[in-house]
Protein backbone atom coordinates (compact mmCIF):
# COMPACT_ATOMS: atom_id res chain seq x y z
CA UNK A 1 0.00 0.00 0.00
CA UNK A 2 1.41 3.20 -1.15
CA UNK A 3 0.59 4.78 2.39
CA UNK A 4 3.60 3.49 3.99
CA UNK A 5 5.40 5.63 1.59
CA UNK A 6 3.88 9.19 2.62
CA UNK A 7 6.09 11.07 4.58
CA UNK A 8 9.09 13.13 3.98
CA UNK A 9 12.11 11.57 2.97
CA UNK A 10 16.04 12.53 3.17
CA UNK A 11 18.77 11.07 1.24
CA UNK A 12 21.50 9.47 3.88
CA UNK A 13 24.12 7.64 1.41
CA UNK A 14 23.95 6.42 -1.91
CA UNK A 15 25.77 3.79 -4.45
CA UNK A 16 26.93 4.17 -7.81
CA UNK A 17 24.93 7.29 -8.67
CA UNK A 18 27.86 9.34 -10.98
CA UNK A 19 28.34 5.80 -12.98
CA UNK A 20 24.44 5.60 -13.02
CA UNK A 21 24.26 9.17 -14.27
CA UNK A 22 27.54 8.18 -16.94
CA UNK A 23 24.99 5.56 -18.15
CA UNK A 24 21.54 8.19 -18.82
CA UNK A 25 23.92 10.10 -20.53
CA UNK A 26 24.32 12.98 -17.84
CA UNK A 27 26.90 15.48 -18.74
CA UNK A 28 30.17 16.12 -16.36
CA UNK A 29 28.96 19.20 -14.78
CA UNK A 30 25.60 18.14 -14.22
CA UNK A 31 27.04 14.80 -12.70
CA UNK A 32 29.30 16.44 -10.58
CA UNK A 33 26.05 18.73 -8.88
CA UNK A 34 24.15 15.13 -8.83
CA UNK A 35 26.96 13.95 -6.85
CA UNK A 36 26.63 16.18 -3.86
CA UNK A 37 23.23 16.84 -3.79
CA UNK A 38 21.02 15.88 -0.94
CA UNK A 39 17.13 15.71 -1.97
CA UNK A 40 14.13 15.59 0.05
CA UNK A 41 11.62 13.48 -1.22
CA UNK A 42 8.41 13.81 -0.11
CA UNK A 43 5.74 12.00 -0.93
CA UNK A 44 1.61 12.08 -0.32
CA UNK A 45 -1.71 10.95 -1.74
CA UNK A 46 -4.40 13.13 -2.77
CA UNK A 47 -7.22 11.62 -3.18
CA UNK A 48 -6.66 8.80 -6.37
CA UNK A 49 -3.68 10.79 -7.01
CA UNK A 50 -0.21 9.97 -6.02
CA UNK A 51 2.19 13.21 -5.18
CA UNK A 52 6.05 12.84 -5.25
CA UNK A 53 8.15 15.89 -4.79
CA UNK A 54 11.94 16.04 -4.91
CA UNK A 55 13.65 18.95 -3.35
CA UNK A 56 17.01 20.41 -3.14
CA UNK A 57 19.25 23.03 -3.17
CA UNK A 58 19.81 23.23 -6.62
CA UNK A 59 16.16 21.85 -8.29
CA UNK A 60 13.12 21.10 -7.23
CA UNK A 61 10.54 19.16 -9.21
CA UNK A 62 7.05 17.32 -8.66
CA UNK A 63 5.20 14.68 -10.24
CA UNK A 64 1.68 13.78 -9.98
CA UNK A 65 0.16 10.33 -11.09
CA UNK A 66 -2.22 7.50 -10.33
CA UNK A 67 -0.96 4.11 -9.75
CA UNK A 68 -1.25 1.86 -12.94
CA UNK A 69 -1.68 4.83 -15.40
CA UNK A 70 1.03 5.64 -17.96
CA UNK A 71 1.89 9.99 -17.59
CA UNK A 72 4.23 12.90 -18.96
CA UNK A 73 7.34 13.39 -16.94
CA UNK A 74 10.33 15.32 -17.67
CA UNK A 75 12.90 14.43 -15.25
CA UNK A 76 15.73 16.63 -13.54
CA UNK A 77 18.34 15.52 -16.20
CA UNK A 78 15.38 16.46 -19.13
CA UNK A 79 14.61 13.52 -19.75
CA UNK A 80 11.11 13.34 -21.91
CA UNK A 81 9.78 10.09 -20.36
CA UNK A 82 6.75 8.06 -20.22
CA UNK A 83 6.16 6.91 -16.91
CA UNK A 84 3.91 4.24 -15.16
CA UNK A 85 4.23 3.73 -10.84
CA UNK A 86 3.05 0.61 -9.78
CA UNK A 87 2.60 -1.11 -6.49
CA UNK A 88 4.36 -4.59 -6.88
CA UNK A 89 3.97 -6.25 -3.30
CA UNK A 90 5.89 -4.00 -0.46
CA UNK A 91 7.63 -2.20 -3.53
CA UNK A 92 6.68 0.79 -5.29
CA UNK A 93 8.10 0.52 -8.79
CA UNK A 94 7.99 3.58 -10.75
CA UNK A 95 9.49 2.85 -14.80
CA UNK A 96 10.71 5.71 -17.31
CA UNK A 97 10.83 5.17 -20.76
CA UNK A 98 12.21 7.13 -23.19
CA UNK A 99 14.29 6.70 -27.10
CA UNK A 100 14.22 3.26 -26.62
CA UNK A 101 15.97 3.01 -23.13
CA UNK A 102 14.56 2.58 -19.85
CA UNK A 103 15.28 2.78 -16.23
CA UNK A 104 13.26 1.82 -12.96
CA UNK A 105 12.99 2.63 -9.81
CA UNK A 106 12.08 0.62 -7.10
CA UNK A 107 10.99 1.99 -3.68
CA UNK A 108 10.92 -0.12 -0.12
CA UNK A 109 10.74 0.65 3.50
CA UNK A 110 13.69 -0.83 4.95
CA UNK A 111 13.89 -0.90 8.68
CA UNK A 112 12.27 2.75 8.76
CA UNK A 113 14.16 3.52 5.87
CA UNK A 114 12.94 4.31 1.79
CA UNK A 115 15.93 1.92 -0.02
CA UNK A 116 15.77 3.04 -3.51
CA UNK A 117 16.70 0.35 -6.46
CA UNK A 118 17.48 1.88 -9.45
CA UNK A 119 17.95 -0.03 -12.97
CA UNK A 120 19.12 1.50 -16.14
CA UNK A 121 18.40 -0.69 -19.35
CA UNK A 122 19.64 -0.52 -22.61
CA UNK A 123 18.81 -3.04 -25.61
CA UNK A 124 20.88 -3.18 -28.63
CA UNK A 125 18.91 -5.14 -31.58
CA UNK A 126 21.83 -5.82 -33.96
CA UNK A 127 23.63 -7.97 -34.06
CA UNK A 128 22.35 -9.74 -30.98
CA UNK A 129 20.26 -9.12 -28.06
CA UNK A 130 22.02 -7.26 -25.28
CA UNK A 131 20.50 -6.03 -22.02
CA UNK A 132 22.47 -3.86 -19.59
CA UNK A 133 21.39 -2.65 -16.22
CA UNK A 134 23.06 -0.99 -14.63
CA UNK A 135 22.24 -0.63 -10.16
CA UNK A 136 22.33 2.20 -7.71
CA UNK A 137 21.04 1.58 -4.10
CA UNK A 138 20.18 5.04 -2.15
CA UNK A 139 19.31 5.00 1.44
CA UNK A 140 16.76 7.77 2.45
CA UNK A 141 15.60 8.05 5.97
CA UNK A 142 12.86 10.02 7.50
Amino acid sequence: MVDAFCGTWKLVSSDNFDEYMKALGVGFAARQVGNVTKPTHIISKEGDKVVLKTQSTFNNTEISFKLGEEFDETTVDDRHCKSTVVMDGDQLVHVQKWDGKETTHVREIKDGMMVIVRFFTVVYKNPSLFIWWLYLMTLITC
